[in-house]
């Protein structure tokens, strides 16, 4: 019997899917629930599972849009095991040296030599190069839209006996999507990006007293991110303008703090959600942020762990960034940054001393959220890392930290 595999519906909205890598080749035996493909959504990179058992025939390319519902390969399951499942392919994908410029736009016959059609008018002028520097490949050398997108801008004159050259490579929809989502953000915000920088003393001070009982107790250890989560919930629960978003012409204001949290997966950054943050604790904090980033480091984070979110902490310190001005989350109206922590001479108390300081960032949506609100949240923030156990802990360090 042939079993007809189609593409299945990743999430909702989500109408077409990428081919990012097969896993098998064609005329493999599969096992089923053998993961035989890897596919990019607009939102995340998911595995595809065979159905059943069988030798498999590809329908799709790598590199392949494909709408949810098609048919991307067919599984005999008539088909014997001669060998042992395929193991996921390890060369390197693939790059392309021209990307597919979709279907050659039409030149008219009236187009003089060296003038480009419509289209790659349009292309030449987003890359800025100018229609005397490409040479025409279409009829009587007219410049076709595949002759601008191959078109670059001039690189100068190389150096004599000089091996110089350039790939390219289709970027996956992940990342497409990434980038659209990025330049919407900067086009229809008014974003504005707030600093100030905090003292880790006490911070490091309770990680180093409790961090061995912690991780003995919960095993999970006591990091920074449930001391920023807190400290984040408490300053948004001061000014919840920050925990709102725009819908139209409305403001949508939250009595909850789902909070997203930007980690590095294998296919780029991915924003899980610690749902209900308000209501956990250190431990719970811990726990549900080392459970999301092995799912995404393991390529299992789910669309629906990735969707909603109040709020966004980004820890570029981790990178060794020491400040930038992080880009909001849509449709979110604030993002924190984190950076690396730098032991620096400060004054206290009209002495110099040495202390563990990092920068923090506060991107936000001037539309609805004012100057005096962003400093105050941030201010907030700095309250509650500088003194944890008055405003994180209710006093109690030991209790809060379950010890």
């Amino acid at each position: 019997m042939i079993l007809e595999m189609k593409v299945p519906s990743p999430g909702e909205s989500i109408t077409e899917v990428e081919i990012a890598q097969w896993l098998v080749s064609d005329g493999d035996y599969v096992e089923k629930d053998q993961a035989i493909a890897e596919v990019d959504s607009d939102k995340a990179t998911l595995e595809l599972p065979a159905e059943v058992s069988g030798t498999i025939t590809l329908k799709a390319e790598e590199g392949d849009a494909v709408s949810v519902g098609a048919v991307v390969c067919l599984i005999d399951t008539d088909g014997e095991s001669t060998a042992t499942p395929s193991a996921a392919k390890t060369e390197t994908p693939k790059t392309e040296v021209v990307p597919n410029p979709g279907p050659t736009v039409s030149t008219p016959t009236t187009y003089a030599s060296g003038t480009p059609s419509p289209a790659a008018k349009k292309i030449l002028d987003e890359k800025g190069i100018a229609p005397q520097s490409v040479s025409g490949s279409g009829r009587d050398g007219r410049i076709t839209k595949e002759d601008a997108v191959k078109a670059v801008p001039a690189m100068g004159t190389a150096p004599a006996h000089a091996q110089r050259g350039e790939t390219r490579k289709k970027m996956s929809m992940l990342r497409r999507k990434v980038a659209e989502r990025l330049v919407s953000v900067k086009n229809q915000t008014a974003m504005l990006t707030t600093f100030n920088e905090v003292d880790m003393s006490a911070i490091f001070d309770l990680r180093k007293t409790h961090k061995e009982a912690f991780a003995a107790k919960h095993d999970v250890g006591l990091g920074f991110m449930s001391f920023f989560t807190k400290a984040v919930v408490r300053a948004l629960q001061l000014f919840p303008d920050v925990n709102s978003m725009i819908d139209g012409d409305q403001q949508v204001q939250y009595d909850f703090c789902d909070i997203s949290v930007a980690v590095s997966g294998p296919k780029g950054l991915m924003v899980p959600v610690v749902r209900g943050a308000e209501k956990l604790s250190f431990r719970a904090i811990e726990a549900e942020i080392k459970r999301l980033a092995i799912r995404a480091r393991d390529g299992q984070i789910t669309v629906d762990e990735m969707t909603g979110g109040t709020f966004t902490i980004s820890n570029g310190g981790v990178f060794g960034s020491m400040l930038s001005t992080p880009i909001l989350n849509p449709p979110q109206s604030g993002i924190l940054g984190m950076h690396n922590i730098i032991e620096r001479p400060i004054a206290v108390d009209g002495q110099v001393v040495i202390r563990p300081m990092m920068y923090l960032a506060f991107s936000y949506d001037h539309r609805i959220i004012d100057g005096r609100e962003s400093v105050g949240f941030l201010v907030a923030i700095k309250e509650g890392l500088e003194d944890p156990v008055q405003h994180l802990m209710n006093g109690n360090a030991k209790k809060a930290l379950e010890l």
